[in-house]
């Protein structure tokens, strides 16, 4: 075994020797706990062994700082790197990349043969396998462990989860010989606390040390923000004192929009945090940083620095969070206002968190957190060898009660919840080596139907409640000892009797307008009247005080009957659920010529070998040749377009875009309407994109045009501008790459690749 410097904890050396045992493990552990050192002695263990390590995240960012880490921890000449438009030593005993990368090398697709892929390789380790619960991307992680091959040992990292031993016993139904370990024991125990802005320069305990609400803590006062009072708080920078005056500080500030990021730096103007060593250190540190970042001399966001405080999120530029991170690691940052996306794993450890709400604002509306949310956020509270206390601190407003703020810090993790969905890359890389039958015997080994009991419990509870009701309603006894049949049988003869009489009694009357006493068809109908009238009256319903009951009731069975079939008709198909979208999907690609006989054709090849929203939307504008002439700019113009997810305000390109750009943007959406309608048939409604807002941008980026003018340009962050331009980057080197496409695309692409990755677009 391995010797670290320190002793380690239990659940730490119980991992080391399940993977010195030649077991794989799912090791559940609060965010801080040292999760990282497992895969560190398997590091080691490759190192000494003459085999390799794959380490896998889930963030291109996590990959470049256990890159960086990993660099100059074990040698550079040792560690690999390969994320979506990086690939640095892939042949070296330690890779870092994307868990999508991995998934991606294990099919036979661009990145060679799956067994080249994983020669020699022993360990993987996926850190943060938690983003299994990722609505967007979860699927890649069950496909990772379902196609790993099973004489690599897996080292799956996660934070706490409620069903961490069923994600383990899932794993080794596919993968065997996998050991669960768990601790919930946090190193650094954490301290929640109360922020009130009726009390500016202090903080409450949360909890009482029963457990129980501090009862000192009031719920926040409703106020208009538009008031004068409103207007003169400034709650972020009393809280931002207090924390420095208790001596609380480094913190992370947890905000869920970018605006408020950078408005709550601003607020912190003039707040002395740092020692006047400090001051020179970061100014030394920012004018070596600025010697290979010149375009972020000017950049607004520097004063701030300079004063300790720093904002971070995804609508800045790569360079400038890399400077942030790197100022906070050294301690020379106090408080980062960032967003909830730097509590997935990046190392920016601080000895406080604040949590400046417990409810965000989504796609589908606002929400509470949830537990895991929560828990992610506040676990990068406490620096391990450094604090003996975490805090946690929460804001109060005016939109939240006290109470549920102690709910939400005392309720428990949540369950891993599967969110695999077949696609079309999915259906085309497993048809192209394995027949239908194996292929559904695959799909059946997803965490989704592994778990679908869980999944299926409401829908069963319901079934089971149906079950049960309409035994009572069934199992009441008529005093007369009639059936339900019986019950159905009057009720029908009862209407008889009605339209008899109603058409005896018209008979009657017409007969007596003509003057006849007497007709033989009212004879004929009076008698059977009078029969439908004995019959009626042995049932003795009539006489019944329970008949209205007993009408009601049956009313209401057959309402539970027709529940109930719904129920267990709606049961079967979620059972299926995965193996139809799988069904659906090749039927799609069938009908439009990428599967043939039961496999993939060359499109089909090309098609599955491509990774974006929608493939076979992407595969059906190559196919079809409508980027076949265009130049590098217009290339690059037009794939922006298909990388830009729909924006959320209306806004629409100030600059017109070149007239080829614009055409086979018009023939584009002529392939989108035809593929949404063959989508439809099948109920698919995968997205396929077309919006041509950054489009203007790129070309006049790839022609030359300084940064500092695109940015003018754009109403959107510079950020925001970096990261679309790196996705156009990662579709036009798939471009480059592909098969059955003409070799004059794949230079035009490669020529475009180069235009675009220049400074600030090339900072990682």
């Amino acid at each position: 075994m391995y010797k670290f410097d320190f002793e380690p904890d239990e659940f730490q050396k119980e991992a080391f020797e399940c993977i010195d045992k030649g077991k794989s493990v799912v090791v559940c552990a609060p965010t801080g706990a040292g999760k990282t050192c497992i895969a560190e002695h398997a590091i080691h263990n490759a190192l000494n062994n003459n085999v390799r390590l794959f380490y896998t995240t889930p963030l291109k960012a996590l990959s470049n700082q256990k890159f960086y880490d990993f660099g100059e921890k074990y040698g550079k000449g040792n560690v690999g790197l390969l994320t979506g438009d990086t690939s640095i030593n892939r042949e070296a005993p330690i890779v870092v990349m994307t868990t999508e990368v991995f998934r991606n090398m294990l099919y036979n697709t661009n990145f060679g043969s799956a067994k080249d892929n994983m020669r020699d390789v022993k360990y993987v380790v996926l850190d943060e396998v938690h983003y299994m619960n990722d609505e967007s991307r979860g699927t890649v992680w069950e496909e990772s462990i379902i196609y790993c091959p099973v004489n690599v040992q897996i080292i799956a990292l996660s934070a706490t989860v409620a069903n961490s031993q069923q994600l383990c016993d899932w794993i080794n139904t596919v993968h065997a010989g996998t050991e669960h370990i768990y601790t919930d024991f946090r190193p650094v125990p954490l301290r929640h606390y109360y922020y009130d802005s009726s009390k500016p320069y202090d903080i409450l305990p949360l909890l009482t040390p029963e457990g129980r609400l501090n009862r000192k803590i009031k719920p926040e006062k409703k106020m208009n923000f538009h008031s004068r009072q409103a207007k003169k708080q400034n709650s972020v920078k009393d809280l931002i004192s207090v924390l420095h005056k208790k001596d609380m500080l480094p913190a992370i500030f947890f905000t869920f929009s970018r605006k408020k990021c950078d408005e709550n730096m601003e607020k912190c103007a003039g707040i002395h945090l740092i020692t006047d060593e400090e001051a020179k250190q970061i100014r030394k540190e920012i004018q070596e940083f600025l010697k290979d970042h010149e375009y972020l001399e000017n950049n607004k966001n520097l004063e701030y620095l300079y004063n300790g405080v720093a904002s971070h999120h995804a609508g800045l530029l790569p360079a400038w969070k890399l400077l942030v991170e790197r100022l906070f690691q050294k301690g020379l940052i106090k408080v980062v206002f960032a967003t909830e996306t730097l509590a997935a794993g990046i190392n920016m450890p601080a000895r406080t968190t604040v949590i400046s709400a417990i409810s965000k604002r989504t796609d589908s509306g606002h929400r509470m957190l949830t537990a895991n949310e929560f828990l992610q956020m506040s676990g990068r509270a406490g620096r391990r060898g450094m604090d003996k206390i975490g805090y946690v601190v929460v804001m109060g407003t005016q939109f939240q009660s006290p109470e549920e703020v102690a709910d939400l810090v005392k309720s428990s993790s949540n369950p891993l919840e599967s969110q695999f969905s077949p696609g079309y890359s999915m259906v085309l890389n497993l048809l192209q080596n394995l027949e239908l039958e194996q292929a559904k015997e695959l799909i059946l080994k997803s965490f989704g139907y592994f778990s679908s009991n869980d999944r299926l419990k409401p829908i069963i509870l319901q079934q089971i409640n149906c079950e049960k009701t309409l035994a009572k309603l069934k199992d009441e006894k008529c005093p007369f000892g009639l059936s339900n049949e019986d019950f159905l049988e009057f009720n029908k003869l009862k209407d008889k009797f009605i339209v008899y009489r109603k058409l005896t009694r018209t008979l009657q009357k017409q007969a007596k307008q003509k003057g006849q006493k007497s007709a033989p068809e009212v004879e004929e109908y009076l008698g059977k009247t009078r029969e439908l009238r004995e019959t009626l009256n042995k049932y003795h319903c009539e006489i019944c005080r329970g008949y209205k009951k007993h009408m009601k009731n049956l009313e209401i069975i057959n309402r539970y009957e027709k529940k109930y079939k719904e129920t267990c008709k709606n049961i079967e198909k979620q059972k299926d659920i995965y193996w139809n979208k799988f069904l659906a999907h090749k039927e799609v690609l069938e009908r439009m010529g990428y599967i043939v006989n039961g496999s993939p054709t060359q499109s089909g090849v090309t098609c599955s070998m491509i990774r974006a929203e929608n493939e076979l939307f992407i595969s059906e504008i190559i196919l079809r040749g409508v980027l076949d002439e265009l130049k590098p700019y217009e290339l690059a113009s037009v794939i922006c377009a298909l990388v830009t997810e729909d924006l959320r305000a209306d806004v629409y390109p100030n600059q017109p875009i070149s007239r080829n750009t614009r055409q086979a943007l018009n023939k584009i959406k002529e392939i989108r309407k035809k593929t949404a309608i063959i989508q439809r048939d099948y109920d698919i409604n995968t997205e396929m994109y077309i919006n041509s807002y950054y489009s203007p941008l790129m070309e006049q980026w790839v022609m030359g045009t300084p940064w500092e003018d695109i940015a003018k340009q754009a109403e959107s962050s510079e950020g925001d501008i970096v990261r679309i331009f790196k996705r156009t980057v990662d579709l036009l080197r798939q471009l480059t790459i592909l098969p059955n496409i003409s070799e004059e695309l794949k230079q035009s692409a490669k020529n475009a690749v180069t235009s675009i990755l220049k400074e600030p677009v090339d900072a990682d």
